[in-house]
């Protein structure tokens, strides 16, 4: 039996397949890495936002000047930032896609919401 041929023939079959292994590995990466950049902007909206003199606003604001700081629309492209602020609690939303490896095709939505308490004196006994 002659096996001439037969490398470049593994070769057709198994390199596509690689390659969608790499592209798929990357794209993934791609999207953890947006969702974690989304988290840390509304994390550190929530911190100026949940502080006793913040206002909802503010923390916005700190949520999307942490995102240009990041890298803006290089790391979460379209993004939308809101913010909520009661007597009681704060909350802040970054939303976007993930960075696509296939051009004109958006990314993964990806969605991160910080929330907490808002910093208040209160008496004793008092929630």
């Amino acid at each position: 039996m002659d096996a001439r041929g037969s490398a470049t023939l593994e070769i057709v079959v198994l390199f596509p397949a690689v390659l969608l292994a790499t592209f798929g590995l990357v794209q993934g990466a791609l999207y953890y890495h947006a969702r974690d950049v989304a988290l840390a902007a509304a994390t550190d909206g929530l911190t100026v936002a949940r502080s006793r003199s913040g206002s909802a606003e503010e923390g916005r604001r700190a949520a999307l000047t942490f995102l240009q700081r990041a890298g803006g629309d290089h790391v979460l492209p379209a993004s939308l930032v809101t913010s909520e602020r009661t007597v009681t609690t704060a909350k802040v939303t970054v939303s976007g896609h993930a960075l696509s490896l296939v051009p004109g095709v958006p990314g993964w939505d990806v969605q991160q919401t910080a929330s907490g308490p808002v910093e208040r004196f209160t008496r004793v006994g008092e929630p």
